[in-house]
């Protein structure tokens, strides 16, 4: 059975919709020093949302020998910058605001560990491009949709009503909602860990 270092309710729901059986449990790492660190190096978004799978992976993993550990996480990258989770609704304000009318991309990484060593990884990339959406369709949204939307990088969340911000979406939808999940699926099948 898959182990989930994540307490993420949408990849959760991924996974259960996916008839993968698994487990979650939190890996409490310490994802702003680790973002800072590699922000501080410059490091692309890619890789940081790659890192922080990584790190979340493995200490799960060390706490659950023999265990199939999956770490994700994605980040949000826009005009060579990483945008993080809103924690208020004018930080929410202001990421829509420098988004709208602008395209940004959205990284989600995965990373399997199988009894302690990295197996597996994948890093997703969509690109998404905003509508010239009014300040009073912001406002109101945020109205209707805070707190819910500070859970996700960018401060909306596409399987709900932020689907109406958008004019143009390339890429994986489940990479979008944070998980390459059809990338992780196959990678199931092949180890024989999932029929298919």
């Amino acid at each position: 059975m898959l182990l989930l270092a994540s307490t993420s309710s949408i990849r959760q729901q991924m996974l259960r919709a996916a008839a993968v059986p698994f487990e979650a449990a939190p890996a409490r790492v310490d994802e702003g020093s680790i973002r800072a660190a590699l922000l501080a190096e410059q490091a692309h978004p890619r890789d940081i949302a790659d890192a922080l799978a990584e790190a979340k992976a493995r200490k799960l993993a060390n706490r659950s020998p023999g265990r199939l550990v999956l770490g994700c996480d994605q980040v949000l990258g826009f005009k060579g910058k990483v945008l993080e989770k809103p924690d208020s609704q004018e930080t929410a304000l202001a990421q829509l605001i420098a988004l709208r009318g602008q395209t940004h991309q959205l990284y989600s990484a995965a990373v399997l560990y199988d009894d302690g060593e990295p197996v597996w990884r994948h890093v997703g990339v969509a690109r998404l491009t905003m509508r010239q959406v009014s300040d009073a369709y912001i406002a109101g949204y945020l109205v209707r949709n805070w707190p819910a939307i500070g859970e996700s990088v960018g401060g909306y969340k596409l399987e709900e009503e932020g689907v109406r911000l958008f004019a143009q979406i390339q890429g994986d939808y489940f990479t979008i909602l944070g998980m390459p999940l059809l990338e992780l699926l196959n990678y199931l099948v092949l180890r024989g860990e999932i029929d298919g």
